[in-house]
């Protein structure tokens, strides 16, 4: 069997934040993403699992900087791109053309004051100048109905919509592009656990049809064990456990995973008592 190819390779990728005194992120982080895979991207808020996410995507601002490493995106066409060393209009038709991003909050991620039509046709105006306004209107149709949304709702303001629906509107302009990595970060916090399901199968049925891998970050260890081909653990900016979803779950090496794991009750056997562990809660089994 041949090895599976990759779409996104970072090399010990390090960012700081320039403040005073400085703030190490990330330190020496090395990711691969293999086409068409589910990486998730696991650990506790502030780890550094964002910081990442938007360096590999040249989104960071000011203070934060990359201060070393590589980030290669690996095209379809087999020419790989130093992502680094994108600027101006190289890096305009990398984002959204080649990684796309699903932000945390999808209010805040959506203009308040422009509908949703607008918002998608900006992504066409951007990146595909040439696209008549009636192929836009065809394809944000297309899109909305991908993620299962009725067109009739590009008329609509963002508050005039439900959290969820929100959310597949993020993820709509995502695929708008045909992208091949589409980077998730806690796509679905705020959302009540019924909505939150509605979301995964429907990023799960998406990529199997098609086709692009996913960065999925969140700190829900259970459920990237349950949609991840494979996870990295992430813990004060570095990556202290990798491994595929089956050895995460049945035989975790660090402690601070086992922790993670710990940290969530289980539905059937004995119960346990939360205690206090640090700053941090796991649940000690009675035995």
């Amino acid at each position: 069997m041949s090895a599976p190819e990759a779409v996104l390779t970072a090399r010990n990728v390090s960012i700081e934040y320039e403040v005073d005194p400085p703030v190490k992120a990330v330190r020496n982080v090395s990711l691969t993403l293999h086409r068409g895979e589910i990486l998730g991207l696991a650990g506790e808020s502030g780890c550094g699992k964002t910081t990442l996410a938007y360096g590999m995507n040249r989104l960071l601002k000011a203070p934060a900087l990359m201060t070393g490493g590589e980030i290669v995106f690996h095209d379809r066409n087999g020419t790989d791109i130093d992502v680094v060393a994108l600027d101006g209009d190289g890096l305009r038709a990398f984002r959204w053309d080649k990684i796309s991003m699903v932000f945390q909050g999808a209010m805040n991620s959506l203009n308040p004051v422009i509908d949703v039509r607008a918002q998608i046709f900006d992504i066409f105006d951007t990146h595909r100048p040439g696209m008549s306004k009636q192929d836009k209107q065809v394809r944000a149709e297309e899109l909305l109905t991908l993620v299962g949304v009725d067109p009739s709702r590009l008329r609509s303001f963002p508050h005039e919509l439900s959290g969820g629906m929100r959310q597949r509107m993020m993820i709509a302009m995502a695929l708008a592009l045909d992208p091949q990595v589409m980077v998730m970060d806690e796509p679905t916090t705020a959302l009540d656990v019924v909505v939150q399901r509605g979301i995964i199968r429907e990023i799960m049925r998406l990529r199997e049809r098609l086709g692009f891998a996913v960065i999925f970050i969140t700190h829900d260890l259970p459920m990237l064990i349950e949609i991840s081909d494979r996870i990295a653990v992430m813990l004060q900016g570095e990556i202290v456990e990798q491994g595929t979803a089956e050895e995460i779950y049945r035989t975790p090496q660090h402690e601070y995973t086992k922790r993670l794991l710990s940290s969530f009750p289980s539905l059937t056997g004995e119960r346990g008592d939360f205690v206090r562990t640090g700053s941090r809660v796991s649940q000690e089994e009675i035995r």
